[in-house]
């Protein structure tokens, strides 16, 4: 039922203004329904702004946090290394050095080892091969041509071997000085040491095979 509310019972006319309670309650009601609403929506706004910037401020704070951490990581391990860096140079340089000096002592046992296996496969041909024996007497006296004194020394094997070929060298060297061809068991078989007065020719074969080995040797170290 609605009420009417009429303004002061005394006044009649067009002054009268009618009231309708219940309009005015529907009104009021659908006002605040509205006013309730806009509340609501923006409470949901503001709580959804809030959570934006919380979730921000929590990646901001989460990427500041790592990057605050990667730089004291950083400057540790900065650190660290400007510590390691002097011992860890140390090292590669042991280490190369260590290589350096393994690969020279590699190529000089090498080297001993060639040396080593082409004596004993000369050693082993030259019983068979006596020409050798000359070949190496002529090539010292070749090498102490000019000298008024030569002395040759053999092997005695081989001095038996080349008796013929030592009276003859014998007889070509008397032309030019004294000469002599003797027979010494301190030189290996196949070679020989011719001596003069200026120094000796050692022409047998560790001595060769030394001398190719000291020029290898210094030519890897070179």
């Amino acid at each position: 039922m609605s009420t009417i509310i009429k303004s002061g019972g005394s006044l009649r006319g067009p002054q009268q203004v009618a009231f309708n309670l219940e309009d005015v309650t529907q009104q009021a009601t659908k006002y605040l329904d509205k006013i309730r609403a806009q509340a609501a929506q923006i409470i949901a706004d503001a709580q959804r702004q809030a959570d934006a910037i919380r979730r921000q401020a929590e990646e901001e704070g989460r990427q500041a946090a790592m990057r605050a951490a990667e730089k004291v990581l950083d400057d540790k391990v900065g650190k660290r290394m400007q510590t390691l860096l002097p011992a860890l140079q140390t090292v590669v340089n042991n280490i190369a050095d260590a290589k350096q000096a393994w690969l020279g002592q590699w190529e000089r046992s090498t080297v001993r080892l060639a040396a080593a296996i082409a004596g004993k496969v000369v050693r082993g041909k030259t019983p068979d091969l006596p020409e050798v024996t000359s070949k190496l007497v002529r090539e010292a006296l070749e090498m102490a041509a000019g000298s008024s004194q030569v002395r040759i020394l053999l092997n005695p094997d081989d001095h038996e071997t080349l008796q013929p070929n030592i009276a003859r060298l014998t007889k070509e060297l008397g032309r030019i000085g004294g000469a002599e061809i003797l027979a010494d068991s301190q030189i290996t078989a196949g070679g020989c040491r011719v001596e003069t007065l200026h120094g000796s020719i050692d022409q047998q074969f560790e001595a060769q095979l030394s001398r190719i080995e000291q020029e290898l040797t210094r030519a890897n170290d070179a």
